[in-house]
């Protein structure tokens, strides 16, 4: 509920302090006394845009403070959801500068304009005669019977299983569209990894390859550089090894005399023994090399494959080449993946759309099952304030799975006449201003049995009624404060002799400007205010006696 309002220098008013009582607030004053300005400064604390410059004192900055008890609004989720600090008093203030700035605080946490609306949109609903069309919304109409069915915890459990539903679709949309796009490669991605392993590439070939493919291109010279070093070596007639023996033997000849040839001599023999060791290796060697020409094409060839794939991949070694046959191999793996994994999403699919269209169905029937509680209640309750010949229809039908919203699979339709012999259509195309009041002033009598609705704001929607209607709108009014804060800007003694609280809106001139000031009546002033409503500025006795009738 709103429980007071703080306005400072906003239009003709300075500085105003109000505090609301929880039941049926009433607000009277004469036509121009500041009622739609109280009206647009509390607009602009539920989110609305500022328009113009409204300073009362145009060197100070407008300040507009709401305060509000929410505790059984539940709205702690909305509070987290937008990273707000959540209190049971909830204080909205919304300062507009000289400039044209302007700035809005939910507990003091700076918030833009979107959720400054939609967190109003939770606190206070405003009715006047031309605001009165969220009574044809679809969704309107289904909170009403929801809130008759009192079933919104099955409601947040089909729309926790909807969201599983819609979840499950995507993943299955998007597995499809990858195996769709993986099927058209399959056959061209088979024969490549096919290609690629059937080449049974090894890491480091090429290099080894190469190797040999250069060995044997010139195994010719190879060999004949080897027979030549192994003849200098051991075969000529002056070769290394007879002569480096021969000299082996002149220098241990001289250590038999000269110790200082000793260390020269086993130097020697070891220089001896390895380049003998070194001569019989090259001999080796220039066996194992061989002329082979067949061996040559082969690993020319085999080369010859591997840079062809290498260059087709655009690569630079066969370890590549294995790694893209092995991301070959996974893709062409999970084609075949695909096809398993969407047979269970098939599955779950199936069986999440049966469990979705069973809570649907179960949300349905609750929902036929009160719409005669619906139309008779409207009904009577219309008669009451003067409309005996309403009727009121709801059509309400179960549609397919492809319909499906948050709020269930039925799309429903309040159907309303106003007169006898008029047929039943949509309530918005056949009701007057007034008469869209008094119907959706029903209908929230009714919710407010069943639900923690927000503040309601009639303002002045009791035009074109009067006498004994206006009296029995008041007490419609009077009922449906009994279950949420009311507010109601009338010009009708009969509904404002209803409220709880009264409040009287006037202007004053002082100081040479004129202001609009509330002021809330006491027992004595709320018995004159009335019979000034009901007879004018000097009310007579019996209109005195009248004003005290009504307050009874």
């Amino acid at each position: 509920m709103l429980s007071r309002l703080l306005i400072k220098n906003y239009a003709l008013i300075d500085n105003l302090d109000i505090s609301f009582d929880k039941g049926l607030n009433i607000i009277t004053g004469e036509t121009g006394a500041g009622k739609s300005i109280l009206m647009g400064a509390l607009g602009l604390v539920l989110g609305n845009r500022a328009e113009g410059k409204q300073f009362f004192n145009e060197e100070k900055k407008c300040v507009i403070e709401g305060y509000f008890s929410i505790s059984s609004y539940d709205l702690k989720g909305f509070f987290e959801e937008n990273n707000l600090e959540y209190d049971d008093e909830t204080i909205i203030r919304r300062e507009l500068s000289v400039d044209g700035k302007s700035r809005a605080f939910v507990n003091d946490s700076p918030v833009n304009l979107t959720i400054l609306k939609a967190l109003g949109e939770k606190l206070i609903d405003i009715h006047s005669q031309h605001a009165t069309l969220q009574i044809n919304t679809e969704e309107f109409q289904l909170l009403v019977l929801d809130a008759l069915a009192e079933q919104e915890d099955l409601l947040t459990t089909y729309r926790k299983e909807l969201n599983i539903l819609r979840q499950t679709e995507r993943r299955l949309k998007t597995l499809k569209e990858e195996s769709r796009v993986a099927s058209a490669e399959l056959d061209y991605n088979q024969f490549l990894f096919e290609e690629l392993e059937r080449l049974d590439i090894k890491e480091g070939e090429v290099q080894s390859l190469e190797e040999e493919q250069q060995q044997l291109e010139n195994a010719e010279e190879i060999k004949r550089s080897l027979v030549s070093s192994s003849f200098l070596l051991s075969e000529g007639e002056q070769n290394v090894l007879s002569m480096l023996k021969e000299s082996v033997q002149q220098i241990q000849q001289a250590a038999r005399y000269f110790s200082g040839a000793e260390e020269l001599a086993q130097r020697l023999q070891s220089t001896y023994i390895e380049i003998k060791d070194i001569a019989s290796e090259i001999a080796q060697q220039e066996e194992a090399v061989m002329l082979d020409q067949q061996r040559l094409d082969e690993v020319s060839a085999r080369l010859s494959e591997l840079y062809s794939v290498m260059k087709k991949h655009r690569v630079d070694s066969e370890g590549e080449l294995l790694q893209i046959r092995d991301n070959l191999e996974q893709k062409l793996q999970a084609v075949l993946n695909h096809d398993d994994i969407m047979a269970e999403l098939e599955k779950q699919l199936t069986e999440q759309k049966d469990k979705v269209m069973t809570l649907a169905k179960q949300i349905h029937d609750n929902r036929k099952a009160v719409v005669p509680q619906v139309v008779d209640f409207v009904q009577q309750t219309l008669t009451t304030v003067g409309m005996p010949n309403a009727r009121l229809s709801i059509s309400l039908d179960f549609q397919n799975m492809e319909k499906a919203s948050p709020r269930g699979f039925d799309a429903v339709q309040f159907l309303f006449s106003a007169n006898k012999g008029q047929t039943l259509q949509p309530i918005h195309k056949v009701a007057s201003g007034g008469e869209l009041s008094r119907v959706m002033l029903a209908i929230k009598s009714l919710v407010a049995q069943n639900s923690s609705l927000p503040t309601i704001i009639f303002d002045e929607i009791d035009t074109g009624i009067s006498g004994e209607v206006a009296l029995r709108v008041g007490e419609v009014m009077q009922r449906l404060a009994h279950n949420m804060q009311v507010i109601a800007i009338t010009h009708l003694p009969q509904i404002a002799s209803k409220g709880t609280s009264h409040f009287k809106v006037y202007k004053e001139d002082k100081e040479d400007k004129t202001r609009s000031n509330i002021v809330l009546l006491k027992p004595e002033e709320r018995v004159l205010e009335i019979a000034q409503m009901l007879s004018g500025v000097n009310p007579g006795e019996a209109a005195l006696a009248h004003a005290k009738t009504l307050l009874g």
